[in-house]
């Protein structure tokens, strides 16, 4: 649907290339003349055609900048990179004329293919292969179809539902094009999941590098929880249908759109229940499965490993019951990432934010400004560590610390012993844009800072998040914290190595002084309570570098108060602390070349603010609009009925934005 002419091309030279690993079938006929009647057979094509699947739609270290998953919650308040995002730059975000991933159905269309295929052939018994295998791969791609849809669903919402491959017609692809009511988009990607989930194997491999059941109920879950929460917290604009000025209501054939369950409260509630269910199934086992953290950073090779954190950063996960997923890598097959030695210089530039590090608890269970918190201030990153919830003490770097303790003839990239940050370096390779460095996703093996040649465990999905999503979905639904939300919650803080008397945390709680440093305080603008907060806290601290902190901050509508008050993304307290000493050649002057943030702004840096020429040079701001993305204006005019009226398409843009290439949100 990019071009009148794209799924004629998928047919013919996209799909085949995945199909045809197996050297029997190749020797059959040359790959141009392939016909559907000789593909998807056997076992081992739908196996191939699966595999293929995977690298395209599944996130990985490989298919991200160099610090890989760890990297992908840069631009929100957790991570910051050498650069702003235009998002939070009102204007500077503009409605594009083409794009290369906007209102794409490339692995859409994959899969539907397979679907449209197999499933008559399987129906027919005409497959060859085992019977629970060939569902099982049916089931995967089911579920590779569920996670390219929740990709698109939400960058746009509301999303055309196309379960079929389609013919090459202009008038059934303009058909096709309409855009369908996100609550309804959501409830066909759970539908598309609990196919899955029927079909696929519990375990159907010893490894767990393929999809399984668990995996489709915990992306069950996260996607229920989504919806759920997004219509809770949007209800009423333009942004849920019905809403006041949804543009959904402007196209006939979504003018009448009444809720499958009644009422936009009922379907939260559906979408909350769903979440609860299917995370319980999970959570249930894993809360006795969590992977071991002695709360220490390894620094001998004789002294005990801490599991938790090695989890992150081992090259093979099969042995951790927490990893429901992950992708292998082989230096031996070339498949390979950098992310080990982007850990060893600085996250090639991505940083924790002092909101990130300020947002974890001390191990006694209190916020760090809490009277006898015992926090010992930030005056070092050694005393930001001290005595604080164990994941951070970990995760986060310290000078001096040793990042090197299994020593081979490998390792041209190795950082033996970590230096002091080098915040003047504008170069992501080896500069900390923050000062704060994580660790997550290091390795202690010198012959994994080979450049571009690490091999370690990239994990896709992990238990942890199921006690999550049902803590949060049940307390949304209910307002109240049942049994299972208290037991998960105990469970994680257990591992954490803070004081399980989570009440204690709530009642410490001050809104105000939260808001200043974690956008996850807020909803629609107000303060949440402190309860719900917590609840956030907790999964900002353990999801913490897994890429799923924007998805969070759009479903809990957490950045409307940066419409009126403007943001300051800050790293560590480089001025009138003894950290500033490290440095002599700060030169903090406002001018274009200046490699630090002024004191007169903060005695903490802020790395966008060291010139001002900076577009966010007065901090981060927000427009309504950037909670989704524009659809591009290519789209308009292929399926306008005369190629150039844009009204006269099916398709709507999104609330806010224009459809005129190259403008900003109408806001």
């Amino acid at each position: 649907m990019n071009t009148k002419n794209i799924l004629k091309q998928l047919a013919i030279v996209t799909l085949t290339s995945s199909l045809f690993a197996c050297n029997d079938f190749l020797d059959k006929e040359p790959l141009t003349e392939i016909s559907p009647e000789y593909y998807l057979n056997e076992e081992s094509q739908l196996t191939a055609y699966a595999d293929g699947l995977y690298t395209d739609i599944l996130p990985s270290h490989v298919k991200n900048y160099t610090y890989g998953t760890f990297g992908d919650d840069d631009n929100t308040d957790n991570q910051a990179g050498m650069s702003y995002d235009n998002k939070y730059c009102p204007g500077q975000w503009k409605v594009p004329q083409s794009e290369s991933d906007n209102w794409k159905f490339e692995q859409i269309y994959k899969c539907n293919y397979f679907i449209a295929t197999v499933t008559p052939k399987y129906e027919a018994g005409a497959i060859t292969g085992s019977i629970d295998n060939i569902k099982h791969y049916i089931g995967e791609v089911y579920f590779l179809r569920a996670y390219e849809y929740f990709k698109r669903y939400q960058m746009f919402g509301d999303f055309p539902i196309i379960k079929e491959p389609l013919p090459d017609e202009i008038g059934a692809l303009t058909e096709a094009s309409k855009r369908m009511p996100r609550s309804e988009v959501a409830r066909f990607i759970l539908s598309d999941l609990d196919t899955a989930i029927d079909l696929m194997a519990t375990t159907p491999d010893s490894k767990h590098t393929r999809i399984s059941k668990e995996t489709a109920l915990l992306l069950k879950s996260r996607v229920a929880l989504f919806e759920g929460t997004w219509l809770k917290n949007f209800k009423g604009t333009a942004f849920v249908p019905n809403g006041e000025g949804w543009p959904g209501k402007d196209k006939d054939y979504n003018a009448s759109y009444s809720f499958l369950s009644g009422s936009i409260d009922d379907e939260i509630s559906f979408f909350l229940t769903e979440s609860m269910n299917a995370a319980k199934q999970i959570a249930d086992v894993a809360v006795s499965q969590l992977v071991d953290n002695t709360g220490l950073v390894q620094q001998d090779a004789a002294a005990p490993v801490n599991p938790y954190m090695n989890m992150f950063g081992d090259v093979d996960l099969s042995g951790y019951k927490e990893v429901l997923l992950w992708r292998q890598y082989s230096k031996g097959l070339g498949v390979t990432h950098n992310v080990v030695v982007a850990a060893q210089w600085g996250d090639q530039g991505v940083g924790l934010t002092r909101g990130m590090v300020e947002g974890f608890l001390m191990a006694n269970g209190l916020p760090i400004y809490a009277n006898n918190s015992g926090y010992q201030g930030d005056n070092t990153i050694a005393n930001v560590r001290k005595d604080r919830d164990s994941r951070l003490n970990i995760f986060l770097k310290e000078p001096g610390q040793k990042n090197i303790l299994f020593e081979s003839a490998d390792g041209d990239h190795a950082v033996p012993v970590e230096p002091v940050p080098d915040i003047t370096n504008g170069n992501a390779d080896k500069g900390y844009s923050t000062g704060y460095a994580l660790r997550k996703g290091g390795s202690f093996y010198q012959n994994q800072c080979v450049n571009g040649s690490n091999y370690t465990g990239s994990i896709t999905f992990r238990a942890a998040e199921a006690l999550l999503n049902y803590m949060e979905a049940s307390y949304e639904k209910t307002g109240t914290l049942d049994a299972d939300a208290r037991r998960y919650w105990t469970a994680l803080r257990t591992r954490s190595h803070v004081d399980t008397d989570f009440e204690k945390t709530i009642a410490a709680t001050d809104m105000a002084k939260e808001a200043k440093n974690d956008w996850g305080a807020y909803t629609g603008g107000q303060l949440v309570n402190p309860t719900l907060y917590n609840i956030r806290r907790e999964r900002r601290c353990e999801l913490m570098a897994e890429g799923l902190r924007f998805m969070d901050l759009c479903r809990w509508r957490a950045m409307d108060q940066m419409i009126a008050t403007p943001y300051h993304i800050e790293g560590i307290h480089l001025w009138n602390t003894p950290m500033e000493t490290w440095y002599t050649n700060l030169k903090a002057d406002g001018s274009d070349d200046a490699n630090v943030s002024s004191n007169s702004r903060s005695e903490y840096i802020r790395p966008y603010e060291k010139n001002t020429k900076s577009n966010v040079f007065d901090g981060y701001k927000w427009v309504m609009a950037h909670y989704l993305k524009p659809i591009m204006i290519q789209q308009f005019l292929i399926t306008a009925s005369d190629g150039v009226t844009i009204s006269t398409s099916p398709i709507y843009q999104n609330p806010g934005w224009p459809t005129i290439a190259d403008q900003g949100p109408t806001e």
